[in-house]
């Protein structure tokens, strides 16, 4: 009679180089509900453009601004939340030697609050009763279950906040004066950033409730506005510091390199997280009721940001230079000959740093006044945030399920799927091109954004748009083939792929690297540093928005 059974060799090996059975679980499930939310999305994407662009009339049961709200849920908060937590929780098992039992837990429940968030805020928009897109901030009023809805996804975020720290810090007390692994690192600037920029949006959204219910006749908007623009332009950010933490760990490590410097990349991680809450009256500049000193110092706030982007240039081309001259190449820029160009886990990151470039250059001018009053309320918004969340955010996302996906289900990438893989990756990045640069020509001229088609009564500068329109369809189209495929070659790599172990890709620092000095190890310190920039920056309009209040505002239904 067998007892107690001792562990395999293979057992112990996956428990030091893999993931374990409840981790990847874990994670398996918060990729599937991320790769869901693409599908659906994608769709609904599909219907918008088609929409926009004259050729589809929507049925009477189904609108474009339902179709807007639900496609802006869906991916911008669905997908990159699951597959932001989900990355970095498989991250910090393989990297602090598994998950503890209380923080996979912990995460649990923080998924099953967010599902049920989710569920409370899809009803009311397929119902037509929350049209009132991503942004989602008065005078529009939604369902109050929609609100309530979005109290959930809060708190189930928070949740998986607080077991990530639970686990750094274990691992913190257990491995004194030892500098955090460079990913759990990262999870770590991630998370502090998330629960922080989500106490704004909560305030706002517990204030919007009595609203919604009617208990209370207005609402201040200007107080609304500032704090959901607190944390939305904290968001784009949070999606950008993920992609930056494959640039900088994982695509290294794929060409054959090594990581350019460790100091460098913890101050950039720092920077990102001091500088990232601040800033978002940018997105206001228009907006009456705020002094042009205010929105001066936003702007400065926005466009510092600017130079940890820079550093991770600079650090990221070095790599490839680096990586390509030990490898034989030579000449000015023949680094790109020695380049992995057929392998997907490396081609759809770099594309994605790529697009980064005009993605970052738009920022700037949505920064600058009177720039902004030529493109803010039109298409070229859009294509701005296409560009950013669409290109340098999910590709990067895209680049890292080609090994993610494969390690937590034991199974391997196979030829067959990597081709598969380069192939979408160009299929999104022409549908891309088309459809962002169309929406950025077209805002030029004049087109709105947040509007279904119509040509104004056959005007003619409405129907000179005509042409642009037609080349989003294209890129929507090509997008949403793109998706299928991406979505496809996940199922695959999760439940088909033949089994077998693969690798979780992490650069080794460059030889003979500087030591990296400890101070970077003070969150205290940065945490204080960044709340003392957060008030210099929102304590005084603030305060000024709600002392001076302007006359509230009741709930308008527009559609």
């Amino acid at each position: 009679m067998q007892t107690a059974k001792s562990p395999t060799l293979k057992d112990q090996a996956n428990k030091v180089m893999g993931i374990s059975k409840e981790d990847a679980v874990l994670t398996k499930t918060y990729i599937i509900v991320a790769f869901t939310a693409l599908l659906l999305g994608g769709i609904l994407g599909l219907l918008q453009g088609l929409n926009r662009s004259g050729l589809l009339e929507l049925p009477s049961w189904l609108n474009y601004y339902q179709v807007l709200t639900a496609h802006g849920l869906l991916l911008v908060v669905v997908l990159t939340a699951f597959f932001t937590i989900g990355y970095f929780y498989a991250s910090l098992s393989h990297t602090l030697g598994g998950l503890l039992p209380k923080v996979r837990k912990i995460a649990w429940i923080g998924f099953g609050m967010k599902i049920v968030g989710f569920i409370l805020c899809i009803v009311p928009i397929l119902m037509n009763e929350a049209s009132v897109m991503y942004t989602f901030y008065p005078p529009m009023a939604a369902h109050p279950a929609f609100y309530i809805g979005l109290v959930f996804i809060a708190l189930g975020v928070w949740m998986c906040c607080i077991g990530a720290f639970i686990n750094v810090a274990n691992w913190r007390k257990n491995n004194k004066g030892q500098h955090v692994p460079i990913l759990a690192y990262f999870a770590t600037g991630v998370f502090i950033l998330l629960f922080f920029a989500l106490i704004p949006v909560a305030i706002e959204v517990l204030t919007i409730i009595p609203w919604a219910f009617g208990w209370v006749e207005t609402i201040n908007v200007m107080v609304a506005r500032t704090l959901f623009w607190a944390f939305g332009h904290t968001l784009v950010n949070i999606w950008y510091l993920t992609a930056v933490s494959a640039w900088y760990v994982v695509v290294p490590k794929i060409i054959g390199g090594r990581r350019w410097s460790d100091t460098l990349t913890r101050v950039v991680i720092i920077a990102l997280v001091v500088m990232n809450i601040t800033g978002g009256f940018h997105h206001q500049i228009i907006d009456p009721g705020i002094s042009e000193a205010v929105k001066f110092m936003h702007v400065f706030m926005s466009l510092a940001i600017g130079f940890p982007s820079l550093m991770t240039a600079f650090a990221m081309f070095a790599v490839f230079e680096r990586t390509a001259r030990k490898q034989g190449g030579k000449g000015l820029i023949g680094w790109y000959k020695k380049m992995p160009w057929g392998d997907v886990r490396f081609l759809a990151p770099f594309i994605a740093m790529v697009a980064f470039i005009p993605a970052g250059a738009g920022g700037i001018a949505q920064s600058t006044n009177q720039l902004d009053q030529v493109v803010h309320n039109t298409m070229w918004i859009v294509g701005h945030f296409h560009l950013t969340l669409g290109m340098s955010v999910v590709m990067t996302f895209f680049g890292i399920s080609y090994w993610l996906v494969p390690y937590i289900s034991k199974r391997v990438l196979t030829p067959q799927i990597n081709r598969l893989g380069v192939i979408q990756t160009w299929i999104w990045t022409i549908g891309m091109i088309f459809m962002s640069g169309a929406m950025h020509w077209v805002g030029l001229l004049g087109s709105p954004r947040r509007t279904s088609y119509t040509t104004y009564g056959d005007n003619a500068t409405a129907l000179s748009w005509d042409p642009y329109l037609m080349c989003l369809a294209v890129g929507g189209t090509l997008l949403i083939i793109g998706v299928i495929l991406q979505v496809y070659a996940v199922v695959n790599m999760m439940f088909f792929a033949p089994k077998g172990e693969t690798e979780f890709p992490i650069a080794e620092e460059e030889e003979n690297a500087t030591k990296t000095p400890y101070w970077t190890e003070r969150w205290g310190l940065w945490i204080v540093v960044m709340l003392l920039v957060v008030a210099m920056a929102y304590v005084i309009p603030l305060t000024e928005f709600i002392v001076n209040a302007p006359p509230g505002s009741p709930p308008f239904k527009t559609w």
